[in-house]
């Protein structure tokens, strides 16, 4: 119906009228999301209000209602309204599926049906489906029927058998007719698709494949691709492809791939290992029907060996004299190939003296041709090259190492000419001073040399009392040590002979020269050494100007060349720069004029160094007096007599006494050193490089002497292991090319076993390559049968057999035959199996060379082997599995392979035999290569149901005496065809499922067997003709057939499943079952609670009985799980009563306060009767609307307020605060103050109130010392109807703040003149109480409590003041030293925080009576600023006068220094006394210097200044006369005079 067409008129049929209907608010109340029907509220008809579709609604129920209620008011009704809904052909049938396919087999009979899936009508009556329809067609015809459900579906009638290769498919139209007026129809097309069965054999395209094949093809290369073809399709046309019979080496070399036929290479073809193969292929397609072909695989030879060369005899070492023509190697060639690959040529590579000529049979010699020399090649690598004639041509290289054994044909050579030998003189006796060698290019006995010295030009001695050589390394030794001075060169002849037979030599001439050696030190010849007294002496005259020649030193050297170069050398003078010597003329000049201050008498050394490596010197002492003649020169001749060890001992002392100031005078030591050493000469650095004292035999002068060294010696090293001196000889760096020796390799001689030679000549073997010898023998004799006597078959005597040795040449690793060195016969020496050695070769022959020397001879034999049945035949597969499908047709064949025999002939495979059964028989069959193998033939057809499989036994006979048989089992594995349709345990499942059955619950498992097997027993389950609603809710496994829950069943929307199940085989045979699934309702629905209608929020003050809510409860379960009860949860003032169907009331039940609970959260619970029941919480919130009938409550019941005096004047000083339950208005408050307690000026002018937050303002700044508390009423009010209110008593505190000084009473600080002052006795004792401070502080509290502190006084010890009292009292007795004035100033201080305070003046006099007091008094107007200034200035001057005394000393200090210029820093530096009687000064003595060092020490903690006076420490000689005590004279700045006198202290202090 149309939205807004009148269903009836409501109210009317309530009773109600026009008034009512406005009043009462007539409306409906529907629990469902759908409002099909709604109700005017003007004339209270009902209405359609939404889409009404009864197939939606109810779906196919036939009676179909819907229900709601109408609800009026005032009071409240409800009433039932119930609308049936009608049915209208308004549905076409339709097809689940409108393309429906169906796969039938060709093989399924006449009057198989093929269920289809129903078409649907959501129409109910005759307005439902009720036929079906076919188009018309030659094969199928439709049946309709009808379910237990009422519904109705269709069914396929084959009525001709179906072609698959005829017509693979086609096309009907299936349409479905409802009952309505007009008639409704849907259609659906039907697509059959013909299966295929199998029902048509392989077929190869060839009966015989045959290829050739080149044995040189790669690993996995194709080699032929077989195919065969079947007319059926899918399975049974999916063709696999398998070797059958194929011999174990065709496995190894071809593979064949079982899907497209194709043979590839497996292994490498080997034309001389198998030159054919032949194999059998069985095609198999999926239904087990097979067919077969045959393949010949013929394998061309390739060039692919290389040729072999073999070694049969070789004569090693050659001697080197050997003739062209002699025979060195036996060879022989051979090469795998056939024809022209097989056919060698041999030569050699290089330029050799030898050459090869063919023999017979592939045999070569290796022969000798031209002469050989051993010591031009030892040794030759002879590569033999052998090369096939096939294309390309395929080479060997086969290399032979030949020795050339030696004979003495060379004499030994030197490696030069002549020697040149230099050997440095001083050499040690028995020392090597050179080698001589000589080389030999034999071999062994013939190169060992022995050398031998033969004569020499020295004639005085023999020469081996000079020279001697080794005989074998050929190294000279000398006998002697040889001296340059006395013998300086010689000559000698060294002979070098080989060992040889008969021995070869040869001579060289050595020269030796003699090298000089630094051995002898310098002679001075003048001035003679010898000369003594006077004659040492050399007189220079005082005017001799600079440059001035005053002698020369000569000296000479026995050595030679740069040992004999000299130098001169001026190590010792007593004026070190007085004079100069020439270095290399030994003239001694002077380098100055000569000056008073001068020695008279002055001492030159001379050191002559010569040049040697290490260098030898002599030395030599001049004394030179200048004077103008003789006369004044022999005074200072005649003084020479003083004693130089005293000058030593006076030196070391100085020495020491030097080394042990330095340690404690640093820098003046260095300066005493250096003007020691200007006037001595004779300096001293270092305790351990001591002087070498100068004495008149000569000074030693150290080795690194040179010109300008001052005679000392810096560092000795001495060595205590040696005494002698080392001297290095330095080998002459002259090279000589010709001594270089030359690297020889020389061969060894390897001899043969006979130590035989070859003989030059080979006599001719030409008729041995004509000759050939053949035996016969069976396979398999024992060894050392005898197979012919050879030696006499060759002619030979029993004589000539020991000396021919007659001997096999085998070039394989196996020798079958050997000869009797003693008889000459031929014997079997290893197993001989035909079948080994020829394999299928019916004629098998065994060829070998036979050799026979002194003369060489090579005879071929041959040896036919026989072959014996000693092999029974063999199957190659003794398990041969036959799989022939049931449907085979009688006459069919099946080929068993063969069987293989090694043997052959009559001992070869001849027949098969059968054993006997009901089904097959047997034919033997022989192919082209005469190899015999077996078929099966069919004769009575298989039924795979009855007898699945059986096995049979095929024999295989040789034709040998007697004969031997070989067995093969045969396993028939009958397959099935698919000759069996699926047939259902049940042809209907009925089961029942509870709605809650989770999702993959198993619900029922529909079960079919099938008595075919493999593919065709393999059944797969579908749903047929099932609704869309159940194919969503159920899952069929096409495996096992269970029926699975895929969405969780639901009782309240379906009750009842009925569906179709189809099971189809693996062949497309198809059966079917129905299935009906009753659902079971479970409690699985909780009940729903629906607020329909409710009244918030509600006055606290609502009466007993009020309506709340309206509620409907409802449950969806059918039964006792869909009653319900309900109740409100929780001791609330609310109840829930029953009214009808399904609607409930809730009511008020007491008093309701919102204060204590503004809100209600109501929790309906709804529980249903199921087991286990299910329920429902509802909660409802129910708010509870305000009055005012709660007044304002202050939090406290009265307030204390502290507020610090001195408060700014409108600053907040306290808040109050009151609170009211009620709500909005009701609960708003406002302040106020109703009165106080201060009368003297209106309250408002002291505080006022925020009448919104309470907050207390101070309108005036409060004083504590004038005003300390107050209190006054605040009153709050709410601002409900009527309002209400509530007051509260607030206490003010003003708290006291430091604000106020403190103030001194006494002594007032009003009063002037004397009555500041106290009079003090001078005879008060300690503690004595002088007067008391008096002060007073306005503050209250800690902040008034006072202390006392004595700020300043002119002694500050001298009074003490009580902390808290006041008093000042002394705190010791009057002393001489104070002030009879006393000034004191008291601080008075309070407590606060900041603390605040006053001072005082006291002016104290110690008197004893007024009349002493006065006269202080009065002198008291001086200024105290004029006090604290006298203070500066008294500092000020104090340091400046502290200054001006350091700048004093300081002064005083340099100018001393000034006077005695010799600075004392140290106390170390101490200085001599001054004598009268030559005293020795030290060497830091200057003229000036007083002798004592000072240490002035200043304390800064003592008024005193000291100073320190050390005790000389001085060393006087043994000439001093007497020993005196100085005085010393200190002068100060100041002009003071201090004597001091030097006794037993040390120290005089100054004041």
């Amino acid at each position: 119906m149309p939205k807004g067409s009148i269903v009836g008129n409501l109210a009317k049929d309530l009773g109600l009228n026009a008034r009512e209907l406005e009043q009462r608010n007539l409306h409906a109340v529907s629990v469902d999301d759908m409002h099909y029907f709604t109700i005017s509220a003007e004339n209270g008809k009902l209405y359609v209000n939404d889409r009404i579709d009864r197939e939606g609604i109810c779906d196919t129920t036939t009676l179909c209602l819907v229900n709601f209620e109408a609800v009026v008011e005032n009071p409240l009704n409800i009433f039932h309204i119930t609308v049936v809904i009608q049915d209208i052909n308004d549905n076409a049938p339709h097809f689940a599926n409108e393309n429906i396919k169906l796969e039938i087999i060709e093989s399924s009979l006449p009057g198989t049906r093929f269920l289809i899936e129903k078409a649907e009508d959501p129409d109910i009556g005759m307005n439902s489906l009720q036929n079906y329809q076919i188009n018309p067609n030659q094969y199928f015809t439709v049946e309709v029927k009808e379910s237990k459900d009422g519904g109705k579906f269709a069914e396929l009638v084959l009525q001709k058998m179906l072609d698959r290769e005829r017509e693979q498919s086609f096309q009907l139209t299936l349409v479905a007719i409802d009952g309505g007026e007009p008639r409704r129809t849907g259609t659906a097309q039907i697509w059959i698709s013909v299966t295929d069965a199998n029902d048509n054999f392989p077929i190869f395209t060839q009966e015989l494949y045959k290829v050739s094949l080149k044995e040189n093809v790669p690993v996995g290369s194709f080699v032929l691709q077989i195919v065969a073809s079947d007319d059926d399709e899918g399975l049974n046309a999916q063709i696999t492809y398998q070797f059958r019979n194929i011999p174990l080496s065709g496995q190894q070399k071809f593979s064949l791939d079982p899907r497209n036929g194709t043979i590839t290479l497996a292994g490498q073809l080997d034309f001389e290992e198998t030159k054919d193969y032949s194999i059998r292929v069985a095609a198999k397609d999926g239904g087990g029907l097979v067919a077969h072909c045959n393949i010949e695989i013929t394998i061309l030879d390739e060039n692919d060996n290389f040729p072999e060369v073999n070694i049969v005899s070789l004569f090693n070492p050659v001697p080197e004299d050997s003739l062209p023509g002699t025979l060195i190697a036996l060879i022989n060639v051979k090469d795998k190939d056939t024809g022209e690959n097989g056919k060698v040529i041999c030569n050699l590579e290089n330029h050799l003296p030898f050459k090869i000529i063919p023999s017979s049979n592939n045999y070569y010699k290796l022969q000798t041709d031209s002469p050989l020399d051993r010591e031009e090649h030892s040794e030759y690598n002879i590569t033999i090259t052998a090369t096939d004639e096939g294309t390309p041509a395929l080479s060997t290289h086969k290399t032979i190492t030949l020795l050339i054994s030696d004979i003495n044909d060379n004499a030994p050579s030197f490696e030069k000419p002549s020697y040149t030998i230099f050997v440095p003189e001083n050499n040690p006796s028995g020392a090597s001073i050179f080698t001589v060698k000589a080389l030999d290019p034999d071999m062994d006995q013939n190169s060992r040399i022995t050398y031998s010295i033969l004569h020499s030009n020295i004639k005085e001695l023999p020469i081996s009392s000079y020279i001697s050589i080794n005989s074998e390394t050929g190294a000279l030794y000398a006998q002697r040590s040889f001296d340059y001075e006395q013998f300086r060169e010689f000559q000698l002849q060294v002979k070098a002979q080989d060992g040889g037979s008969p021995p070869l030599s040869s001579n060289v001439t050595v020269r030796v020269f003699i090298m000089d050696r630094n051995d002898n030190s310098p002679r001075i010849l003048s001035p003679s050494q010898e000369a003594k007294g006077s004659s040492l002496f050399e007189m220079v005259p005082r005017s001799a100007e600079a440059g001035y020649l005053v002698t020369k030193v000569v000296a000479v050297d026995a050595d030679s060349g740069h040992n004999a170069w000299l130098s001169y050398h001026v190590i010792q003078a007593t004026e070190p720069g007085f004079f100069t010597v020439g270095s290399h003329t030994g003239e001694i000049r002077t380098t100055r004029a000569f000056v008073e201050k001068d020695a008279a008498k002055q001492k030159l050394a001379i050191l002559v160094k010569d040049n040697g490596q290490p260098s030898l010197s002599a030395t030599v002492t001049l004394n030179l007096v200048f004077a103008e003649n003789f006369q004044e020169a022999l005074p200072e001749m005649k003084n020479q007599s003083s004693s130089p060890d005293y000058q030593s001992d006076l030196q070391f002392y100085l020495v020491l006494a030097l080394a042990l100031m330095s340690f404690l005078f640093l820098l003046t030591v260095i300066l005493a050193i250096l003007m020691k050493l200007r006037r001595s000469g004779n300096p001293k650095f270092l305790q351990c490089f001591a002087p070498v004292p100068h004495s008149k035999a000569g000074a030693i002068f150290p080795p690194n002497f040179e010109d300008g060294t001052l005679p000392y010696s810096y560092q000795l090293c001495l060595s205590s292991e040696s005494r002698k001196n080392e001297f290095t000889f330095l080998t002459p760096n002259i090279q000589i090319a010709d001594n270089i020796l030359c690297n020889n390799t020389s061969g060894v001689p390897i001899l043969n076993n006979g130590e035989k030679s070859l003989n030059s000549e080979m006599e001719s073997t030409d008729k041995t390559a004509a000759e050939q010898i053949q035996y016969s023998v069976p396979e398999e004799m024992e060894k050392g049968s005898v197979v012919g006597n050879l030696a006499k078959d060759l002619g030979l005597s029993p004589g000539e057999i020991a000396n021919r040795n007659l001997h096999v040449l085998s070039l394989d690793k196996k020798q079958y035959f050997t000869v009797s060195a003693e008889n000459g016969k031929l014997y079997v020496n290893d197993r001989t199996d035909r079948e080994g050695i020829c394999g299928e070769t019916i004629v098998c022959l065994i060829n070998f060379e036979v050799m026979a020397e002194n003369p060489m001879n090579i005879f071929h034999v041959t040896v036919a082997i026989q072959d014996i049945n000693d092999n029974t035949p063999r199957f190659l597969n003794e398990h041969i599995r036959l799989e022939p499908s049931e449907l085979t047709l009688p006459g069919a064949r099946f080929v068993l392979g063969h069987a293989e025999d090694p043997d052959v002939g009559m001992n070869s495979l001849q027949s098969y035999q059968l054993s006997s059964n009901q089904y097959f028989t047997l034919e033997t069959r022989e192919k082209d290569d005469g190899n015999k193998y077996a078929e099966l033939v069919l004769n009575k057809q298989l039924d795979r149901e009855s007898e699945s499989s059986f096995h049979l036994t095929l024999l295989a006979v040789d034709g040998g005496k007697p004969a031997k048989t070989g067995t093969a089992k045969i396993w028939v594995n009958v397959i099935d065809a698919n000759d069996n349709s699926p047939v259902f345990a049940q042809d209907m499942y009925k089961v029942s499922l509870k709605e809650n059955a989770p999702k993959g619950s198993s619900v029922v498992q529909v079960k079919a067997t099938d008595r075919d097997e493999g593919s065709n027993g393999q059944i797969i389950y579908i749903f047929s003709n099932i609704a869309e609603n159940a194919r969503k809710m159920f899952f069929l496994d096409p495996k096992n057939g269970t029926i699975m829950v895929m969405e969780t069943p639901d009782f309240e929307w379906k009750d009842k499943y009925t569906m179709m199940v189809e099971a189809k085989d693996g062949g497309g045979l198809v059966a079917h079952c129905n299935v009906e699934i009753k659902i079971e309702d479970e409690n699985d629905n909780a009940p729903e609670i629906v607020l329909v209608s409710s009244s918030s929020p509600i006055p606290e003050d609502s009466a007993s009985g009020t309506l709340v809510a309206l509620i409907n409860v409802k449950d969806r379960d059918s039964g006792e799980n869909g009653n319900i009860v309900c109740h409100v949860l929780s001791n609330l003032p609310f109840q829930i009563v029953s009214t009808s169907n399904n609607y409930y009331k809730l009511l008020t039940n007491g008093v309701l306060d919102r204060e204590n609970t503004p809100e209600y959260n109501i929790t309906i619970t709804a529980i249903d009767k199921g087991s286990p029941p299910l329920s429902t919480l509802k909660t409802i919130s129910v708010q509870i609307s305000d009055i005012n009938d709660n007044p304002p409550a202050f939090e406290k019941p009265s307030y204390t307020a502290y507020v610090p005096e001195n408060n700014p004047s409108g600053a907040s000083i306290f808040r109050v605060k009151a609170s009211d339950p009620d709500l909005d208005r009701n609960a708003q408050i406002l302040y106020s103050i109703q009165r106080s307690n201060i009368e003297d000026l209106p309250l408002s002018s002291y505080v006022s109130i925020n009448s919104e937050t309470g907050i207390i303002y101070a309108q005036r700044s409060f004083d504590y010392e004038q005003f300390r508390e107050f209190q006054l009423q605040v009153k709050a009010q709410d601002g409900g109807s009527p309002p209400l209110s509530s007051s509260v008593t607030v206490k003010v505190f003003i708290v006291d703040q430091n604000d106020n000084s403190p103030q001194i009473l006494y002594p007032s600080n009003k009063v002037e003149g004397s009555a500041l002052f106290e009079m003090i006795p001078l005879s008060a004792d300690a503690d004595y109480l002088v007067t008391k401070v008096v002060a007073v502080d306005a503050d209250s509290g800690h902040n008034a409590w006072l202390s006392y502190h004595l700020l300043q006084a002119t002694e500050p010890g001298l009074f003490t003041i009580g902390h808290h009292t006041g008093e000042i009292r002394t705190s010791r007795t009057f002393l001489e030293r104070d002030a009879v004035k006393q000034r004191v100033v008291i601080l008075v201080k309070d407590n606060g925080h900041p603390s605040l305070s006053a001072t005082v003046t006291l002016n104290m006099v110690f008197a004893e009576n007024f009349q002493e007091a006065l006269p202080e008094m009065k002198t008291q107007s001086i200024s105290p600023d004029y006090q604290s200034d006298l203070q500066f200035y008294l500092v000020l001057a104090l340091a400046l006068i502290s200054f001006l005394f350091l700048l004093t000393v300081i002064l005083a200090i340099l100018m001393k220094l000034r006077r005695s210029g010799n600075p004392k820093f140290l106390q170390c530096f101490a200085p001599v006394p001054h004598s009268n009687n030559g005293i020795i000064f030290p060497p830091n003595y200057e003229e000036g210097t007083l002798p004592y060092s000072y240490q002035l020490c200043l304390s800064s903690e003592s008024r005193i200044q000291e100073y320190a006076f050390p005790a000389s420490s001085v060393q006087i000689a043994e000439n001093i006369s007497s020993n005196n005590k100085s005085e010393a004279l200190l002068t100060a700045s100041e002009g003071n005079i201090l004597n001091c006198e030097m006794d037993k202290s040390d120290t005089v202090s100054l004041f």
